[in-house]
């Protein structure tokens, strides 16, 4: 007996680690899975080591753990585009939730409440929609809430004002209208930096005693701001629409046509209440219920007439299908959404482009007309090309998602987006942008020979480019990129002011659709959500390596890539770090070019082009570079002209 008794030990050693091994909570691998499989799109593989033969998540990239539990959510920068998945709820140790800087789409689910040690949400810079949900006010722990860059709407839950620690909270940069919740009690008193009330009486965030820091800017909020929250800097509160001495840099009148403060109750209405307080309370009584259930029945039959007499203004978005195939989960894009982006009838578009005759250019999946409106601007429609029968709830959240950020863009050297035709009978789903006449900069430096570009003008292109994408990087929230930035991508005006349109992005959705992603729509297997949801603003830096391209093809007359002198990059690469073989980069057709001029725009391609993404600077940088090294005023002009010289002086 006192031989086996070493060997029992060690089988109960053995038996504990087996124990300890397995002793990961299912419930949390499981939740992580699905959070996995709600991320359509893993561009730079971060999560390709989630795996469900592991049963310990520790080692898996973004996750922490601390006694077999996930304490830590943390996929910051990691590029990633899909939704929120309601698995998160059975994370119920996640002590912090950090998704920044992704795309992530829909609504933040109600689920996200169950998270009840929950003490940093961060899910900023996405693009998630819809409200905050009630929910949150459960989570009762959290000291830090950053929801800033979205496109949330609704109303602050004055629940909010709840979460007695909450330290840090930002809602900037989002789409949130009505009033700040926060009412203070009889005492108040504040100075720099902390403020005193009583919470007797306090409602919102006058009872929130521990916020430091809070960022309500650029949202729709209007009436006044709480007197509680006044000891944050009026740079909080600024884009907004309130009408208060407080606030500062506030959005025109026009932005904020139909925002309305909500009227405080007039005293008459008071003293009628007073009245009806006095009544006896089961009389009160019944009177509420009558009265709840007439407005309830109001609202049943308006709500029906609208479904009867509308289309549905959202569609849903089935992304999940369980194991037994039975339930999915369903996201919805709100309809609401598109509310601000003018809707075109297919008759007056069909008026327009002359009953859809006046076709100027073509692909397997679109058709591009050109047109009038009646009442003048010029107009280039994109036409899909595809039936009813295929066109799914995935395709239609795609093409919502595609006119919603189009719609943003608002810049000289941009294309306009003038709205969009969606109709069912028949089948039509186009976008309307404004035209530019001088055809694309590819057909001029290529096709054109009679309109040789000179110097000077080719200058002040390449510039209305760098400032276009200046724009689109640095001054829209999120960025915004070009799919496919070359020069079929730049159109110009009739004075040659050139125009960025993003048209592949559109085409893409269905051009790699026969590509699988293991997405469930309408009961089967979609394969196009990725591309068609592919948002643009993590892509810069190959938009800039483009843009170097695109100035290299600008300068030359060369494509970025022939059969038969190869590569552009490859072949200019031999001249432009040698400033005395520099001039054989410029086009042989050029009979005048600028050897400043050059030595810019070459010392700025060799940064655009450069191997390592983290090395090429900003647009910011890049444009200053251009602006304040190259002439593209008139006197450049007569600089490149003798004969201009001559007329100008016979005219004086």
């Amino acid at each position: 007996m006192g031989s086996l008794r070493p060997l029992l030990l060690l089988l109960a050693f053995l038996g504990s680690l087996l124990l300890s091994c397995d002793s990961f909570s299912y419930d949390e691998v499981t939740a992580l899975v699905a959070i996995k499989e709600a991320i359509y799109e893993d561009p730079l593989s971060f999560l390709s080591g989630w795996s469900t033969l592991d049963k310990n998540p520790c080692d898996w990239r973004g996750v922490i753990c601390y006694q077999d539990h996930v304490q830590i959510l943390n996929l910051t920068k990691f590029s990633l585009r899909g939704f929120l998945s309601p698995e998160l709820g059975k994370l119920t140790f996640l002590q912090q939730l950090i998704l920044r800087n992704n795309t992530f789409v829909g609504t933040i689910p109600q689920q996200i409440g169950m998270l009840k040690n929950l003490t940093v949400l961060d899910l900023s810079s996405n693009q998630l929609s819809g409200p905050i949900p009630p929910e949150i006010r459960g989570l009762t722990s959290l000291m830090k809430i950053n929801l800033r860059s979205n496109g949330l709407s609704g109303s602050i839950p004055k629940e909010l004002g709840n979460l007695m620690n909450l330290v840090e909270l930002n809602l900037d940069r989002n789409k949130f209208r009505g009033s700040i919740p926060g009412k203070t009690g009889s005492s108040f008193s504040s100075d720099n930096r902390r403020r005193f009330a009583s919470h007797m009486n306090a409602t919102g965030f006058c009872q929130s005693s521990q916020l430091k820091n809070a960022d309500f800017s650029y949202n729709f909020f209007v009436g006044s701001i709480p007197q509680c929250l006044k000891y944050l800097p009026r740079s909080s509160f600024q884009g907004n629409c309130f009408h208060d001495e407080y606030s500062i840099l506030q959005r025109s009148a026009q932005q904020c046509a139909g925002v309305q403060p909500i009227k405080p109750p007039s005293r008459s209405i008071i003293g009628h209440i007073h009245q009806k307080a006095r009544q006896p309370t089961w009389l009160f009584g019944l009177e509420i219920v009558t009265g709840a259930f007439l407005f309830c029945f109001i609202i049943v039959a308006v709500m029906r007439a609208i479904k009867s007499c509308k289309p549905k203004s959202s569609a849903i978005i089935p992304w999940k299908k369980t194991s037994s195939g039975k339930d999915q989960t369903a996201l919805s894009i709100d309809g609401e959404l598109l509310k601000d982006v003018p809707r075109l009838s297919r008759q007056e578009l069909e008026v327009a482009c002359e009953d859809f005759s006046n076709i100027i250019g073509s692909s397997h999946d679109s058709i591009v007309y050109k047109g009038t409106m009646k009442d003048g601007p010029e107009i280039a429609v994109i036409s899909l090309c595809i039936s009813e029968e295929l066109w799914t709830n995935c395709l239609e959240l795609c093409f919502q998602t595609e006119v919603i950020d189009l719609a943003r863009l608002n810049h000289e050297n941009t294309s306009k987006l003038l709205g969009y035709c969606k109709e069912g009978n028949p089948f039509t789903r186009m976008l309307v942008f404004e035209y530019a006449s001088n055809g694309t900069l590819y057909e001029h430096l290529h096709y054109v020979e009679d309109c040789q570009f000179s110097w000077t003008r080719r200058m002040r292109i390449a510039i209305g480019i760098a400032r276009g994408l200046r724009y689109m990087h640095t001054e829209l929230e999120p960025p915004f990129t070009i799919s496919e930035l070359n020069s079929s991508s730049v159109y110009l005006t009739e004075d040659f002011s050139p125009k960025l349109v993003d048209f592949e992005s559109w085409k893409m959705m269905l051009t790699k659709s026969e590509k699988n992603s293991g997405i469930i729509c309408n009961g089967g297997a979609y394969h196009g959500l990725p591309e068609a949801l592919e948002r643009r603003h993590m892509d810069m830096q190959s938009n800039i390596f483009a843009f170097g391209v695109l100035l290299l093809e600008i300068i030359s007359g060369r494509p970025p890539y022939c059969k038969d002198k190869g590569c552009v990059v490859d072949w200019a690469a031999q001249y432009l770090g040698q400033p005395e073989m520099m001039c054989h980069l410029v086009d042989p057709g050029l009979r005048y070019f600028n050897h400043d001029n050059l030595r810019i725009v070459c010392e700025v391609v060799g940064l655009c082009i450069q191997p390592n993404p983290s090395k090429r600077p900003s647009m910011q940088i890049l444009t200053s570079m251009l602006e304040n090294g190259i002439d593209t005023s008139a006197t450049a002009d007569l600089k490149e002209s003798p004969l201009a010289w001559a007329e100008l002086a016979l005219s004086s």
